[in-house]
């Protein structure tokens, strides 16, 4: 091979130019075999060294460079059309190109001689030339040039194989021809009995309204009530031996989240968990130059694996998240935001959890909350509604073995089953939601856990508008799905888990759309006295009006009440009582949910970080 000189491409350059010791080399030897992957990827990937030192000492070391233009990608000739090779590239940090009518290798690590000859010989090629780049430049251009197969299957896996519980399609043929129905229906009554109608309208929103908010507190009391079966003790966490621990797959999918890499970094090294069992992708979109920058001039060592996510639509992070499941190595796989700092231990109290529960739990979700809770009014209302949805509504659809919704992050998976189950619905923007009921359409079951991940509550009203509203969105898109065919989801879930799916997943979209509508009738009828309002708000539907709003903002109140002591966050009780300030909030977001779902559904509503000024 031309141009490799042994005596300078050596491993002993790491040591000499100060990057590691011998000690950590050794470490890194050992990581490098169990993951199968090279020296300078494991070296980099697992915070041993930081990109932008190991880029200066190439840098100063007066070898040949070579700069790949991602952007004309396409230019250069394939060398690989299957997975397996694309990753073995992608492990060895090597990228074949013609080069002087012959063949050269772009590497990363020049003193990675036995990757070099091994890809050579899977080749079948002589390699005339060797160049280096950016361990960063040279993983972009692998995933642009070898990713589209991939890239299709994170997009269209789930539509190909099961397109029925895909949200592709917002809206079917037979559901757009049932609600014309029930849309005309109601014209014909509103023409024949105009006064009638409207009446029986408003009880109907009136009695399904309180249904809803009835059955959440039943949650929440019986959620309170409830001793969680799924508990890891502190004696079993003592007990467990770290070379036993699988390895364990995290994802963090992040979008122009510059301003939040520092924190991640320090969040995962925080986590108990032995650094050579963690398979951590940062996934990226390739068009996110803000993120990819802040990464390549990290000036401290990562221990994160960056996955560049070729560009496709759906841009959402579902899809992201599949892409990234096709280069995970892990038993066992998890998601955390780019903000999330989940408890220490928590990675090692699911490993326990999963090898005590039977078989067919496949899934465990951990609770959510915020570290700065106590920041503004937005952020103490966003605690107290997290604390109570996770603290005791999820533990009440447990106990009583109705589906459970997955959060968006700390959700642990066994990577076989997620993968059986083909992954999230690019389409769908509240995926988690979604993929937790088809675990239930499966046969398979999930618990809560309990253990907290602290994130970083919205302070910033449309911001928080924009949030909630992809949230709620992706509840319409989930109810949509799965009630294309109602008798089969009741057959598939039972009796309990689709009267739960209704009242739970339709039943929180109903309520957050029909609060406001309520309210403006009892505004009509209080502020305005004539025939015409005394004849369409009769006594008797007024008097149910007011005991509904009056009942159910109580009870919503006093749920949010409730679900301050399990934290002790007993400076939030008074907050609890403008709840229905908070609804109408939702309200707002679930209009220009219904509103998008509509004109795009597909689209995500970027949620901003970073933006508090409270230190975690």
């Amino acid at each position: 091979m031309r141009g490799l000189n042994i005596n300078i491409y050596r491993k002993e350059l790491f040591i000499e130019t100060g990057l590691l010791t011998p000690k950590q080399v050794a470490v890194i030897e050992r990581i490098k075999i169990e993951l199968n992957k090279s020296f300078l990827k494991a070296a980099l990937n697992h915070g041993f060294i930081s990109r932008f030192h190991y880029q200066k000492v190439i840098t100063e070391s007066d070898l040949p460079s070579y700069v790949i233009d991602c952007d004309k990608i396409e230019d250069y000739k394939s060398f690989s059309d299957t997975h397996e090779r694309f990753n073995l590239f992608l492990n060895s940090l090597v990228f074949p190109i013609e080069h002087n009518n012959g063949v050269a290798f772009v590497v990363a690590d020049p003193s990675d001689v036995n990757n070099i000859r091994l890809i050579e010989e899977e080749l079948k090629v002589t390699v005339t030339d060797i160049f280096v780049t950016n361990e960063l430049d040279l993983n972009k251009a692998l995933h642009l040039k070898y990713g589209g197969e991939i890239l299709h299957k994170s997009v269209f896996h789930l539509y190909e194989n099961d397109p029925n519980s895909c949200a592709i399609e917002t809206f079917t043929l037979k559901q757009v021809v049932a609600l014309g129905v029930l849309f005309l229906i109601f014209l014909v009554f509103l023409f024949f009995n105009f006064v009638d109608t409207l009446i029986g309208a408003n009880l109907i929103l009136n009695l399904f309204l309180l249904s809803s908010i009835l059955f959440k507190f039943m949650l929440t009391i019986h959620g309170s009530k409830t001793e969680l079966e799924s508990k890891v003790d502190q004696e079993e966490i003592d007990a467990i031996i770290d070379n036993d621990l699988p390895i364990y797959t995290i994802h963090l999918p992040v979008f122009k989240e510059s301003e939040v890499i520092q924190k991640l970094v320090w969040n995962l090294n925080n986590l108990d968990y032995p650094i050579e069992k963690l398979d951590a992708k940062l996934l990226i979109e390739s068009d996110d130059d803000m993120t990819y920058n802040a990464i390549k001039q990290m000036k401290f060592p990562t221990n994160f694996d960056p996955i560049i996510v070729p560009y496709a639509q759906p841009k959402t992070k579902p899809k992201a998240c599949n892409y990234g499941l096709y280069f995970s190595k892990g038993k066992y796989l998890t998601i955390y935001d780019a903000e999330d700092i989940p408890d220490s231990d928590q990675l090692k109290q699911t490993y326990k959890l999963f090898q005590k529960l039977p078989d067919d739990y496949i899934a465990i979700q951990c609770a959510l909350n915020y570290f700065n809770k106590s920041e503004n009014f937005l952020t103490k209302m966003f605690t107290l509604e997290y604390s109570y949805w996770f603290d005791y509504m999820l533990p009440g659809l447990d106990s009583l073995r109705i589906p459970i919704p997955l959060g968006g992050t700390s959700n642990h998976f066994k990577y076989d089953k997620l993968m059986e189950l083909g992954g999230w619905d690019g389409f769908n923007v509240t995926e988690d939601a979604d993929l937790g009921l088809r675990c239930y359409a499966k046969d398979y079951k999930i618990t809560v856990l309990d253990s907290t991940t602290y994130e970083e509550a919205n302070n910033e009203f449309f911001n928080w508008i924009r949030q909630r509203s992809r949230w709620i969105k992706g509840y319409m898109q989930t109810y949509l799905v799965h009630m294309r065919n109602p008798i089969k989801l009741y057959k598939s879930i039972g009796a309990r888990g689709f009267f739960g799916f209704q009242f739970f997943i339709g039943g929180t979209v109903f309520t957050f759309l029909s609060y406001p509508i309520l309210l403006l009738f009892l505004l009509i009828y209080i502020c305005f006295k004539s025939k015409w309002v005394e004849l369409l708000f009769p006594d008797w539907l007024i008097i149910i009006s007011l005991i509904n709003f009056t009942l159910g903002n109580l009870i919503m109140i006093y749920t949010n009440m409730i679900a301050i002591f399990k934290r002790s966050s007993y400076s939030l009780i008074l907050y609890a009582i403008a709840n229905p300030v908070y609804w109408l909030m939702h309200s707002i977001s679930a209009y220009k949910g219904l509103h998008q779902l509509v004109t795009k559904p597909f689209y995500w509503e970027k949620t901003n970080h970073g933006l508090t000024k409270k230190k975690n």
